[in-house]
């Protein structure tokens, strides 16, 4: 019998995929708006409630903010799950 190299699930997975998606949202995704620095772009100030956000909640991993021409066209959200000792 061959060992499986699933991972078991983290208890917030569902949080953990509603983070993703709404990381994974809308033009500053990384879509051709975003690329120009055109639509989805925001001022830093503007990104700072959704960095908050972005930081709420979040135990082990980190949040990463992509600026192009001074502004913010992506916020990326990585969770880790850490197993005890």
């Amino acid at each position: 019998m061959a060992a499986s190299n699933e991972q078991p699930a983290p208890e917030n997975a569902d949080r953990v995929a509603a983070d993703r998606a709404a990381t994974d949202r809308g033009p500053a995704a990384g879509g051709a708006g975003a690329a120009a620095g055109g639509a989805g772009a925001a001022s830093p100030e503007q990104a700072l409630p959704k960095i908050g956000d972005a930081l709420r909640g979040l135990r082990y991993g980190s949040v990463l903010a992509i600026v192009q021409d001074g502004k913010v066209v992506q916020i990326e959200r990585t969770e880790k799950t850490r197993f005890g000792k």
